[in-house]
């Protein structure tokens, strides 16, 4: 991960939640007071995050010592302990909430991509499942990694990375005459080559167009089954099919039967439920290693 966009992340996260000090932890609890936590899990998923978490506790305090228990994108249960933490009291108060803040957005993306990558795989095994740019302002990075994690992968990250003529622009662009196919070739004496173009088609008849164009992916906008199977069908492996659009985990696995390469989700980071975690303090011991290996070892 880009560590700049990440430490200007966590520092605007910080300012937000401790702006001008903890002015309950810092009259209440002694400066020199030293304590542990732990973090566990009050839902089972998959978690992200944990990098994350620990850069937020450094930044607080250099001084701090985290251990993780697992990794981003290991599957965790119910009552799991996931990291381990010791240091400053104050400062340990000070960082737990946006930690959790991050860990628990970003597990609940990850969680969520992993069941529709789960059930798309069972009917095929090439089909991807995408993200969209509806993320939460500020926090795109973050939630893309988090769909990374769950084993998705990434659409473009900006409006800069990519072209995508979307129905919108086609319906600004017919009033003037153009057409799909004309639309690309004036893209392409624009862009560099390297660059992909993708067009959003919502009727069947527009199809035959974009597989004229020079286009690389056409993506298929709330289409039925029928529909798509008839449009890779059309396609003949000519070029990258992409559907959008009433996407749900109950009918992903039934629309990836259909032979399409790419299924874009806008759900998974502008619906997805937070994972529940929680963090207790618990007593200090002399050594600090993993909790569980303490357990066992008294």
């Amino acid at each position: 991960m880009e560590n700049n966009i990440i430490n200007r992340l966590i520092s605007a996260a910080i300012d937000e939640d401790i702006p001008w000090g903890d002015i309950t932890s810092d009259y209440l609890i002694n400066k020199k007071d030293e304590s542990e936590l732990v973090f566990n899990m009050r839902d089972d998923g998959i978690i992200a995050g944990l990098p994350i978490a620990q850069k937020v506790f450094k930044t607080i305090d250099s001084n701090i010592t985290w251990i993780n228990l697992v990794e981003d994108g290991d599957y965790v249960e119910k009552g799991d302990v996931i990291a381990k933490v010791r240091g400053n009291s104050i400062a340990l108060l000070k960082a737990e909430r946006t930690a959790l803040n991050f860990m628990q957005r970003l597990s609940g993306i990850a969680t969520l991509t992993r069941k529709y990558v789960e059930l798309a795989r069972t009917k095929s095994e090439t089909v991807r499942i995408v993200d969209t740019r509806k993320t939460t302002p500020g926090l795109r990075y973050l939630e893309k990694y988090a769909v990374r994690i769950g084993g998705g992968y990434n659409h473009r990250y900006s409006l800069s990375d990519a072209v995508l003529i979307k129905s919108h622009h086609m319906e600004i662009l017919y009033e003037s005459g153009m057409t799909i196919k004309r639309a690309i070739d004036k893209l392409k004496s624009h862009i560099s080559h390297t660059i992909v173009i993708e067009v959003e088609i919502d009727e069947m008849e527009d199809l035959s167009d974009a597989l004229r164009s020079k286009v690389d992916i056409i993506l298929l906008k709330n289409m039925s089954i029928d529909q798509l199977k008839l449009a890779v069908k059309k396609n003949n492996s000519l070029k990258k099919l992409e559907v959008t659009g009433g996407v749900n985990l109950e009918n992903v696995a039934n629309i990836a039967e259909t032979g399409i390469d790419y299924i874009s989700v806008d759900t998974l980071t502008h619906s997805a439920r937070a994972l529940d975690i929680n963090f207790d303090f618990v007593p200090i011991r002399e050594e600090l290693y993993p909790y569980e290996a303490a357990v066992e070892a008294e």
